[in-house]
């Protein structure tokens, strides 16, 4: 029994076991088939074991700061220093942030941004629609471009797009065929990458039909970048997303170091992604492995090495940065710095790339993740907000087994971007309710209801999209550090898809109360999730559909 328990705990207790047995390949193998076949039996049950309390105790520790903090580096006031040994660290001021609001907000500061652009435009999305809209903006990409070429001093700008292949590539008209005018109008300076899963090929890739193949994984990175400024969110390059469906995005302003490496990062996932040709053929970068002709281990191993060669390259920039900025004989005081022109306020707000690409075994999102769910202290408050509710067991592991507050935010069947959908997709909004049903009874069944509080969010006309969370202290009013990008905590973000989002950390109060107004503008317009909700009419659950989702909730 008491084996059985420890294995009901969770899997880092197993990896654990399993390192101190290096010698005992046979005994290992023994305790893994034990470790899987308790942890089926485990998820048989509808309660949880009481072992789960014991899940911060069992989750990987936080890891070290390789370097004491002194007293003249800004950042060694802050608890979340260790995040540097994992991403490259960028101190900036707050008033270089900018929270967004509304979608129409985010299209007319993308326009604007690309109007002005002098270098570089880089866009990372999962597709491009096929709209009015999306037309607009890719007139303003036109524009730009020319202007730079009939300038009486010509601009050297460049344009880099990256969409997901399968997703762009979906109908006769799509992201494709709404690019190739520019691509074959500025062969030298657009560039448009497709990314295509190395998972999706052979058979399976001629099987499976359009739009079901996404659910194989995809590029799912949301970044939209123009010379030193950059937007980060989890919105796509769509009407709906201009309009009326509401997302999370921050403006992070004449960021220079952070431009360069999310543009670094994006031409490292171009590099291994197929490039849209002016006769909308693909091509692989020469000397790449093709992501689904190739050989796949060869393949992720080339990705990996390319993506991680970024992450650790800016890391050892910022770092030397912080050296000579802080650690330096020559040190300036801030008057001295001033006096020779150096007018850039001290950072009080710190910016961390946090990267998951699970085919290439990149994983610092999800360790990152977890380990701020598992320091959570008792009396801390964290606000997670998911367009789609569907966590992974370790993410709910840690929600229901730790101590701080949770306020969970998801969205009312109603305003589910697959609400209304035709066919087998009209269905998914159910398995949503049906997955919230589950979770919402397992916090019941331990007695969570005070501290774990779920929300549905509710808009007339509109669609919820918005991802990441909120983390305040203990006893503070203000978050101190937010997450805001593309991954949505679910399995897919962890397992199949391509995903990007930032840590932001600060102690200036008035970027604080910016982040705390973007939550409570959320949060306003939700509900409280209690037994009774289940018993709308809305909330009925076909029997088809509760067979079917165990069997495909990790696709969607």
């Amino acid at each position: 029994m008491a084996v059985a328990a420890a294995a009901a705990a969770g899997p880092v207790f197993w990896r654990r076991l399993l390192g101190l047995l290096p010698g005992r390949p046979g005994l290992a193998a023994l305790l893994g088939r034990l470790s899987d076949r308790l942890g089926r039996n485990r998820d048989r049950q509808r309660r949880r074991s009481p072992w789960l309390l014991l899940a911060p105790l069992l989750s990987p520790a936080v890891p070290q700061v390789t370097s004491p903090p002194c007293c003249l580096c800004p950042e060694g006031v802050h608890r979340f220093q260790w995040i540097r040994n994992l991403v490259p660290e960028f101190g900036v001021s707050s008033s270089h942030v900018r929270v967004l609001s509304s979608p129409a907000e985010f299209f007319e500061l993308m326009k604007g941004q690309i109007r002005v652009a002098k270098r570089r435009v880089v866009m990372a999305s999962l597709y491009l629609g096929t709209g009015p809209l999306e037309q607009e903006l890719v007139d303003c990409l036109e524009s730009t471009l020319e202007k730079s070429l009939q300038a009486k001093f010509p601009s050297n700008l460049k344009v880099s797009i990256l969409l997901d292949f399968t997703r762009g590539s979906r109908g006769r008209k799509n992201s494709r065929t709404m690019l190739l005018p520019l691509l074959r109008r500025f062969p030298e300076q657009v560039r448009v990458s497709l990314f295509h899963t190395p998972h999706l090929r052979g058979l399976l890739r001629l099987l499976i039909p359009e739009r079901f193949n996404e659910t194989i994984g995809l590029q799912h990175i949301k970044v939209y970048l123009f010379d030193n400024s950059v937007i980060l969110s989890g919105a796509n390059l769509s009407d709906s997303y201009f309009t009326n469906r509401q997302d999370r995005y921050v403006f992070l302003q004449d960021c220079a170091e952070i431009a360069d490496f999310f543009t670094e990062l994006v031409d490292a996932v171009g590099d291994v992604s197929l490039q849209l040709q002016g006769d909308d053929t693909v091509q692989v970068v020469d000397g790449m492995v093709h992501p689904y002709k190739g050989d796949r281990a060869e393949y992720c191993k080339a990705a990996n090495k390319r993506v991680m060669d970024v992450i650790n390259s800016a890391r050892t920039r910022q770092q030397m940065l912080h050296a000579q900025t802080f650690h330096s004989n020559s040190l300036l005081t801030q008057e001295d710095a001033a006096a020779a022109g150096d007018r850039r306020p001290a950072p009080d707000t710190w910016i961390y790339p946090l990267i998951q690409m699970k085919p290439f075994e990149i994983q610092i999102d999800e360790i990152v993740t977890e380990t701020l769910l598992t320091e959570a202290e008792r009396g801390a408050k964290v606000y997670l907000t998911t367009g789609y509710f569907n966590l992974t067991q370790a993410y709910m592991d840690l929600v229901l087994g730790t101590r701080a507050e949770y306020q969970i935010l998801l969205a009312s069947p109603e305003v589910n971007g697959f609400f209304g959908a035709k066919g087998v997709a009209g269905a998914i909004p159910a398995a949503y309710v049906h997955i919230e049903r589950q979770f919402f009874s397992e916090v019941c069944s331990l007695g969570q209801q005070e501290r774990v509080q779920l929300q549905e969010y509710w808009r007339r006309g509109w669609t919820f999209h918005a991802k990441g969370l909120w983390l305040y202290l203990a006893g503070s009013s203000l978050p101190c550090l937010t997450l805001i990008g593309s991954p949505n905590f679910g399995y897919r973000s962890v397992h199949r898809d391509l995903e990007a989002q930032i840590a932001i950390v600060t102690e200036n109060q008035a970027l604080q109360q910016q982040l705390h107004q973007e939550q409570e503008q959320l949060y306003l317009r939700s509900g409280v999730v209690s037994s009774a909700t289940f018993e709308q009419p809305s909330r009925q659950v076909k029997l088809w559909v509760k067979m079917v989702t165990p069997l495909i909730k990790n696709f969607f």
